[in-house]
C-alpha cells in the first residue's frame, strides 16, 4: 500500500514567518519596557556621608523607586524628584517611593507643586493641593511631628492627632500653614505595626517578573518554531 503525504508549502511558510517574527518582537517589547523602567526618576546629591542601599552614594547619582536612602551623622542629601525636591536631614533613614517617601526615622524637608506625601508606619503626610507645598516630617522615638511651612497639608491614617500645643496645633486632620502637630506611632499605629525594617537593599523585584516572563516566552517561540519542521501527513501513513 503506498502511502501518500500531503504537504501545505503556504500554510508552513505563514507559520515559519509568524512565529520567527514573535521571537524577534517579544525581545524587543521587553527592552522598552525595560527602558521606561529604568529611566530615572529622581537625582541625589550629597556631599559624602550618604549610604543607597547599604553601600556608600557618590556626590550625583540617579535613585530608582524602592531604593533606600540614609544620611550619616553631620551629613544631608537633596533629593530631586520631577517638581519636588527634599532635604533629607542628618541621621535619617528614607525609601523613594516615586510619588512618595517612606521615612523609617529622622527628619525631612519637603518642598513640592505633585503633592509628594510622606509615609510613617500607618501616617501619611501628604498636600491639601498641587499649590507650591513646603512641610517637614519628624520621626524620632516614636513621635511623629508634622510642620507645615507653606500651603496646608493633611494628616491621614491612625487615630485623631494628639495635641501638643494649643497655639500651634490643629486638632483636625489638616495642619494647616503656620501649624504645627503631631502623633505617637504606638497610639496611631497600634504596637502591632511597628518598628518597620527598611526596604530591600535592592529593587529587583520587576527584573525576577520580566525575566521570568521572558525566558517563557523565548522558549514558546522556539517550540512553535520547531514544530513547523514536521510536516502534515495523510491518515493513510501508517
Amino acid at each position: 500500500m503506498r502511502v501518500s503525504i500531503v504537504r501545505n508549502p503556504g500554510r508552513n511558510l505563514i507559520r515559519n514567518s509568524v512565529c520567527w517574527a514573535l521571537c524577534v518582537l517579544f525581545p524587543l517589547s521587553l527592552a522598552a519596557t525595560d527602558s521606561a523602567r529604568t529611566a530615572p526618576p529622581a537625582m541625589l546629591r550629597s556631599k559624602g556621608g550618604v549610604w543607597i542601599n547599604g553601600g556608600e552614594s557618590p556626590e550625583s547619582t540617579a535613585i530608582f523607586p524602592g531604593d533606600s536612602l540614609e544620611t550619616k551623622t553631620g551629613s544631608v542629601a537633596n533629593l530631586d524628584a520631577g517638581g519636588s525636591s527634599v532635604l533629607i536631614q542628618p541621621e535619617s533613614l528614607v525609601k523613594f517611593n516615586g510619588d512618595s517617601l517612606t521615612l523609617e526615622h529622622g527628619s525631612v524637608l519637603v518642598i513640592t507643586s505633585t503633592t509628594m506625601s510622606v509615609h510613617v508606619n500607618c501616617i501619611k503626610v501628604v498636600p491639601v493641593s498641587v499649590a507650591w507645598t513646603q512641610y517637614q516630617v519628624t520621626d524620632l522615638n516614636g513621635t511623629v511631628h508634622v510642620s507645615a511651612i507653606k500651603s496646608d497639608v493633611n494628616l491621614e491614617g491612625g487615630a485623631h492627632l494628639k495635641k501638643s500645643s494649643p497655639e500651634t496645633t490643629s486638632q483636625s486632620g489638616t495642619v494647616h500653614e503656620g501649624q504645627q502637630a503631631q502623633r505617637e506611632e504606638s497610639e496611631a499605629c497600634g504596637a502591632a505595626d511597628q518598628p518597620r525594617a527598611p526596604g530591600r537593599a535592592l529593587n529587583t523585584k520587576w527584573l525576577e517578573t520580566a525575566g521570568s516572563v521572558g525566558g517563557g516566552g523565548l522558549v514558546l517561540c522556539l517550540l512553535l518554531c520547531k514544530g513547523t519542521s514536521a510536516s502534515p501527513v495523510s491518515p493513510s501513513q501508517p
